[in-house]
């Protein structure tokens, strides 16, 4: 239970303070601030709960981690559940607090930090966010896997996501995360529910890609002989 809690407290800790920054401030501070916003979360809760739960805070990480033998089947589900109602409390607290404005908000006319695709169509929506996610996974696994440094990985993570908001934003909002995609698109309307589908399937394939090429050794630091 103690590392389920800890999921729930790190996936609501990205959505509050990634989201809260592509709300209020996305204007004041601009797309470097919002993609820094999701990765410095990402690096205190890798420091704060990684040593209880590893840190997943994103259902996609958890499988792939299912997938590369580094995560029980039997926590697999645990696992997401407390990441999606981590993600869910924090947009309902980003809600509230959001509805206080002057004048009123809507989230369906003003946004809701939701991912979607606009600028570019569906595939590069979809082929973005497989790919990002593959290539997060591939990082995370390596950075936490026996024998690499255990003191950056937490860094070296936060940072893969800085770099993955900064060059998809514009394409899919750069979710790479189910958990992210849904608590923000149950508030934000039927137009962000609608679309929310990609970001359970692409994330999905793209860490389970990453998963197996680690489990068979393609990115895996071979054994140190003895």
């Amino acid at each position: 239970m103690r590392k389920y809690i800890a999921e729930f407290i790190g996936t609501f800790t990205l959505v509050f303070f990634g989201c809260a920054t592509v709300i209020f401030m996305r204007e004041e501070v601009g797309l470097l601030g919002v993609a820094f916003a999701f990765g410095l979360s990402v690096v205190a809760m890798a420091y704060a709960v990684g040593p209880i739960s590893g840190a997943h805070l994103n259902p996609a990480v958890s499988l792939g981690a299912v997938v590369a033998g580094r995560l029980p089947m039997s926590d697999f589900l645990g696992y997401v559940v407390a990441q999606f109602l981590g993600g869910i409390a924090a947009a309902a607290v980003l809600y509230v607090i959001a509805s206080g404005r002057v004048g009123g908000f809507d989230a369906a006319a003003n946004g809701f930090a939701q991912n979607g695709w606009t600028k570019y169509g569906m595939l590069s929506a979809f082929l973005f966010e497989a790919t990002a996610t593959f290539l997060f996974l591939t990082v995370i696994l390596g950075a936490t896997q026996q024998g690499a440094s255990a003191i950056y990985a937490g860094l070296v993570i936060g940072l893969t996501l800085v770099a993955i908001h900064l060059a998809g934003i514009a394409v899919s909002g750069a979710s790479v995360n189910p958990a992210r995609s849904f608590g923000p698109a149950l508030f934000a309307g039927p137009a962000a529910m609608s679309q929310v589908w990609l970001y359970f399937v692409a994330p999905c394939l793209g860490a389970v890609l990453a998963g197996a090429l680690f489990r068979m050794g393609v990115t895996r630091h071979a054994p140190v002989p003895a």
